[in-house]
């Protein structure tokens, strides 16, 4: 049994290392840039985290496909045992790396899992991390798995794998995000939002796109939440610009005007207003 199960934990690790890397090669897709990557990276200096993203996954997909050709007769000998104990190294660097963005940016997600990994790491998560390293250690020098006798013996493999699972489960938080998608979502007012990702979705939008000639400064001027929106605000020609963007994790709606500054004789002429401000339910101060 113990046999059977040690080789397990390699089709385990492959199939979270595969769906981690599809996770994010997904979400970067869709946005057409590495730059919505918000996440574990920001430890690194800010010209070094387009690389770092991209390791990330070229990483994940190489140990999980060499996992996959350790399992079997190939699993036998170093290079299965080198490709197990830096898959068990790359789960202790993850580890740490949670605890890092812990003690300094509590306000991010790790992007373990793409848009599923929303909310600031908790200790699930690190503890979850430390449990793939630990279950990459136990497959070194497993061999190949015998298939277990019928009757009672396969029935404890079985819910040896189950009850890992659960555990598992248990200790991703990604599992909440994903029913919460399949079924109940909180509403909006409710929702965990980070600036970061907001002024990301506001940066791939047409209101980005159609207004960024009016925009004089690299960094908004303001930015502050009201119920379902973030309201950013830009220096601009004739004007602060400012935007709407709806809290949601998939393609939120944008809104944006210009608002003249008080006292200012040339505010007026290259004002335009694209789309009216929403209502949040209160009255922003402009």
């Amino acid at each position: 049994m113990l046999a059977f199960v040690r080789e397990m934990q390699v089709v385990l690790l492959a199939v979270i290392l595969l769906g981690a890397c599809a996770a994010k090669l997904s979400r970067v897709l869709r946005a057409r840039s590495v730059r919505v990557i918000v996440d574990a990276t920001v430890l690194f200096p800010r010209r070094l985290r387009r690389r770092a993203a991209m390791a990330l996954c070229i990483t994940e997909f190489s140990l999980g496909l060499s996992l996959i050709a350790t399992i079997g007769r190939l699993g036998r000998g170093g290079w299965a045992d080198g490709v197990r104990l830096a898959t068990a190294v790359f789960f202790l660097l993850a580890t740490c790396a949670l605890v890092e963005l812990r003690e300094h940016r509590p306000d991010l997600g790790c992007g373990c899992f793409g848009d599923f990994s929303s909310k600031p790491p908790g200790l699930r998560s690190v503890a979850r991390t430390a449990l793939f390293s630990a279950a990459a250690l136990a497959s070194i020098r497993s061999g190949t798995p015998p298939l277990p006798p019928p009757g009672l013996a396969a029935a404890q493999d079985l819910g040896f794998l189950v009850t890992e699972l659960l555990l598992v489960a248990v200790l991703s938080p990604e599992l909440e995000e994903a029913l919460a998608r399949l079924g109940y979502a909180e509403p909006c007012e409710m929702h965990t939002s980070s600036p970061h990702r907001a002024v990301a979705a506001l940066r791939r939008s047409a209101a980005w796109r159609s207004h960024c000639g009016l925009i004089t400064g690299d960094v908004p001027a303001d930015m502050w939440r009201e119920l379902c929106w973030w309201y950013v605000v830009y220096p601009g020609r004739g004007g602060d610009v400012v935007f709407a963007v709806e809290v949601r994790p998939h393609r939120p709606a944008v809104h944006t005007a210009v608002v003249p500054r008080p006292g200012d004789p040339a505010a007026g002429q290259n004002a335009s207003a694209a789309q009216p401000m929403p209502a949040s339910g209160h009255s922003p101060a402009f």
